[in-house]
């Protein structure tokens, strides 16, 4: 499964009618550690297919989506379930970190 660019268009669908957790990465072109972040982002979305959704929110682009969370400093992990949110990781965080929190919402 690839990585999702969610848009306020394709939000609703892809994250909160979503049947399993979702990781969402919000990220700029702009930002070090976002480019340091992605390839992270990346591999969980490969190794946790079928899984979890993984997805991307440029805060450029979708400025509303980042204000809706929060999101103060980049990179913000958020991850949810079932529509609800459930934590969510600021700053450059390893792989480790990402997916054992991701297996307890499994």
């Amino acid at each position: 499964m690839s990585v999702v660019e969610l848009t306020k268009e394709n939000f609703e669908t892809e994250v909160l009618a979503a049947k399993e957790p979702v990781l969402i990465d919000f990220w700029a072109a702009w930002c070090g550690p976002c480019q340091m972040q992605g390839p992270i982002v990346d591999e969980i979305a490969e190794e946790m297919e079928g899984k979890v959704k993984v997805c991307k929110v440029d805060v450029d682009a979708q400025p509303s989506l980042a204000l809706n969370y929060q999101i103060v400093s980049i990179p913000t992990l958020v991850f949810m379930k079932q529509g609800m949110f459930q934590n969510k990781m600021i700053g450059l965080t390893d792989k480790e970190t990402i997916t054992e929190y991701l297996n307890t919402l499994l």
